[in-house]
């Protein structure tokens, strides 16, 4: 998700994955996947850079702990025969 403005001032955030283009037509226009037009007040490369970063951060996150149980440790992987 990304914080952008729109041109009235009210701040909202989008889904940048329903992003399909952006473009620079005096106002910077997002343009989503369903064909709907945003018209924001941030630039077409701030726009970018958000949705860049907001990428990033996806894919650095940790994952989610696990609800199976236990992850098996070393101590318990080795069996004796």
């Amino acid at each position: 998700m990304i914080k952008l403005t729109r041109l009235d001032g009210e701040a909202f955030v989008l889904n940048a994955e329903l992003i399909r283009y952006v473009e620079r037509r005096g106002d910077t226009f997002v343009t989503l996947l369903n064909g709907e037009r945003l018209a924001v007040i941030e630039t077409m490369d701030e726009v970018v850079d958000r949705s860049i970063e907001y990428q990033q951060r996806k894919h650095f996150l940790p994952p989610m702990p696990s609800t199976l149980g236990p992850a098996p440790t070393d101590s318990n992987l080795h069996t004796t025969p």
